[in-house]
């Protein structure tokens, strides 16, 4: 079967102050194209717990294919704890190693990635050496890669991080993280200025910059669209960002011009905000009935 997304990366379940959700930023994304009709293909590594079986069993009730899940019998699967700070701020602890971070090569993602039209992958899963060969071999079969930037200390290095940025197609990241990438290299004012850098320093054709209940910036070829944000109910914004590349990468696939996936993608990530948890039960209704307001 051909899969048009391949998502790679961590599998895992966030400890949240009041419940537990699975999540990961590469599952999140593959659960929300699932919701909006596109069949992704998720590559992944869990441990033979409990915990790797409910999420086995989850990604098939989604109709998600875990042809491509590993099994480790050394490492337990994922956890991340994670608390509420001040405003939007989230505090991450993410376990190591788990499953995820021993990804191997497998001759099957071949075909898979070549054949693919997406090549989804976060910076996150590079912490190990061995997912990050996995990924930097994928990386080379594929047309179109998408790098979903998760700067989590000390879970990443420059030096990762700009190997990872050269020959990307599509890199989204949120504003805190565009900040902190741009000052390794020089002062900068503007936002657009440090989006503009990161185009021509990484030769990067497409950015796309999320700033919270400020809105979003998408950069194609150096054209700039822009939009506020739709206002919602917060929930908390656990995988609202996940969500926001879903709906993107669903318009851009169907050939929509930036302005429109922009307007789409602000509308799931705001949608998925006014839920709890990263991959809530809901009708892609919902996504155009919020556009239309």
């Amino acid at each position: 079967m051909n899969y048009p997304v391949v998502c790679f990366g961590e599998i895992l379940w966030d400890i949240l102050p009041t419940t537990v959700v699975p999540g990961g930023a590469p599952m999140n994304v593959a659960y929300h194209l699932r919701k909006l009709g596109i069949n992704p293909a998720l590559i992944t590594r869990v441990g033979p717990d409990n915990y790797g079986k409910r999420l086995i069993q989850l990604m098939e009730k989604q109709g998600i294919t875990t042809d491509y899940f590993q099994m480790d019998f050394e490492l337990d699967t994922g956890k991340v704890t994670m608390a509420q700070g001040e405003g939007e701020d989230i505090h991450y602890d993410i376990v190591k190693p788990v499953a995820w971070d021993n990804i191997e090569w497998d001759e099957q993602f071949v075909p898979l990635v070549s054949q693919c039209s997406y090549l989804v992958f976060g910076s996150l899963s590079t912490r190990s050496e061995a997912s990050r060969e996995v990924i930097y071999a994928l990386r080379d079969l594929a047309k179109y890669r998408v790098l979903d930037i998760n700067l989590r200390p000390p879970h990443y290095n420059r030096q990762i991080l700009e190997h990872l940025l050269d020959g990307t197609e599509l890199l989204k990241l949120n504003i805190g993280e565009l900040e902190l990438l741009t000052g390794w290299f020089s002062g900068h004012r503007s936002e657009r200025d440090r989006i503009n850098t990161l185009q021509d320093r990484f030769h990067i054709p497409t950015i796309v910059v999320t700033k919270g209940s400020r809105g979003s910036v998408i950069s194609v070829d150096g054209e700039f669209y822009e939009h506020p944000g739709f206002r919602v109910d917060l929930a908390d914004t656990v995988g609202s960002g996940d969500a926001f590349l879903a709906g993107l990468l669903f318009q851009l696939s169907r050939k929509a011009p930036p302005e429109k996936a922009l307007e789409f993608a602000s509308a799931m990530g705001a949608l998925i905000a006014s839920y709890s948890g990263p991959c809530p039960e809901y009708k892609v209704e919902e996504v155009n009935t919020l556009i239309a307001q």
